[in-house]
């Protein structure tokens, strides 16, 4: 018995040295960074904005690897089963992290036992739009005229669950509206949907709305953002028109496979912080209406368990069921 006691305390031993010496010759090839999301899409962009200094800073190449698909569901469970040797990292939103597991019966992955935070990357207000010939010029005006059309307005998203969904969800049991949810495939469609009547309002990222508003297609009525968005200074937010405490933000993040070592998950999280305070990637983000943010993989754990508690109790008060 006291032998393999010895031997195993020795296995043990052998064991905590490895995971330090292997982490100290990474990377040794490409690593990579899983977008589950279509090429051109606002993560993909965000992405590509930090894969290169965050190559160069680790003397690798880091490849992207757009894996769409069921929300970004798709790609993230690719990145969650993957061998944790630090060769395969995911950069994604929060739906796939916060609501999926709330929503989604048929999900093959727990974002929260199955994949280890590394850093929020960036955040971004969502922007309350409506058709112009609705008559709204403030959210008080969209209140009262949803309320004397009660459940006769409606609302596009892009998709069950999403967070242009969960955001109007939210609102509603903020102001007691009464309007009627059309989801749609993507934000285009709801853009369209709107310009043709067929809906008259929905919560868009910015990067798809502000081009419709400053060409006077649609008009904007205000950020979700506790504070005023630093990319939308003109936007009023909601705690503002009246309902103060109302947030609903979007957000981006790095992640890895559990089990990744520390050691390689800290080294990642610290060149990005890094990178995306610098002033040149905060500029970048700006333009593309998203705020900075950089932090460590605590900070990430802590808003990922946070964000579900707080949607767990909208999707419950507005009644979304899985699919």
């Amino acid at each position: 018995m006291r032998r393999r006691h010895v031997l195993q305390s020795a296995a043990a031993s052998v064991a905590s040295l490895a995971v330090p010496s292997f982490a100290q010759s990474w990377p040794a090839r490409p690593i990579k960074l899983v977008v589950p999301f279509p090429a051109g899409s606002s993560p993909d962009l965000i992405a590509r904005l930090i894969a290169e200094p965050l190559g160069q800073a680790l003397a690798q190449t880091i490849v992207i690897d757009n894996r769409p698909g069921a929300g970004g569901n798709l790609g993230t469970g690719v990145v969650a089963k993957a061998e944790p040797d630090g060769y395969t990292l995911l950069f994604t939103i929060q739906g796939p992290l916060v609501t999926a597991p709330l929503l989604s019966k048929s999900l093959n992955y727990d974002p929260l036992k199955e994949l280890a935070p590394v850093s929020l990357v960036a955040t971004s207000p969502n922007v309350l739009v409506v058709d112009p010939k609705l008559g709204a010029a403030t959210l008080a005006d969209f209140v009262r005229i949803a309320k004397e059309k009660k459940g006769q307005l409606n609302y596009g998203s892009v998709g069950n669950g999403s967070a242009a969904h969960l955001a109007m969800e939210l609102f509603k049991t903020r102001s007691g509206l009464d309007i009627v949810h059309v989801p749609y495939q993507g934000f285009p469609q709801v853009v369209n949907a709107i310009l043709a009547g067929q809906v008259q309002a929905g919560f868009m990222v910015p990067g798809i709305a502000m081009g419709q508003v400053r060409a006077g297609k649609l008009r904007a009525l205000g950020v979700t953002t506790l504070g005023r968005a630093a990319s939308l200074p003109e936007l009023p937010t909601f705690a503002e028109q009246g309902y103060p405490g109302f947030e609903a933000i979007s957000w981006q993040a790095v992640l890895a496979p559990a089990k990744t070592p520390k050691p390689i998950v800290e080294r990642v999280s610290r060149e990005l912080v890094r990178i995306i305070k610098s002033d040149e990637v905060r500029s970048k983000m700006l333009g593309q209406y998203f705020s900075a943010a950089g932090t460590a993989p605590e900070g990430l754990a802590g808003l990922m368990v946070s964000e579900r508690d707080r949607w767990a109790k909208v999707i419950k008060a507005a009644g979304v069921q899985p699919e």
